[in-house]
């Protein structure tokens, strides 16, 4: 009998809501935040991959270290990735007199 109970209720007991995406922001997200697109972030945020999900990340400024991909595609292989370098700004190579592993070293620098 608990069958015909459910019968008898049909849909009418279920709340009615306007349907809405899964997931919607309410305000743009802070440094830490998850997101799906670096427009769900706060201005100077990226949203970028953090282990298996998204969060919001600060955009990089000068001096600082980032990546630099030598093939296109190779930014979605990456757990933790940087959000790109500010405006205005560059990834070049880190150059230092007599240190070879600073070749490999990539940071923000004007253009």
């Amino acid at each position: 009998h608990g069958a015909a109970e459910l019968e008898e209720t049909g849909t009418e007991a279920l709340p009615r809501r306007t349907p809405a995406p899964a997931w919607v922001p309410a305000a743009k997200g802070e440094e830490g935040d998850f997101c799906l697109r670096s427009s769900d972030c706060a201005a100077g945020l990226c949203c970028a991959r953090h282990f298996w999900s998204k969060i919001c990340k600060p955009v990089l400024r000068e001096g600082q270290v980032c990546t630099r991909h030598r093939r296109k595609g190779t930014h979605g292989l990456e757990i933790f990735q940087r959000c790109q370098c500010a405006e205005g700004l560059a990834c070049r190579p880190q150059r230092e007199l007599g240190l070879a592993d600073t070749a490999r070293l990539h940071t923000c620098q004007r253009h």
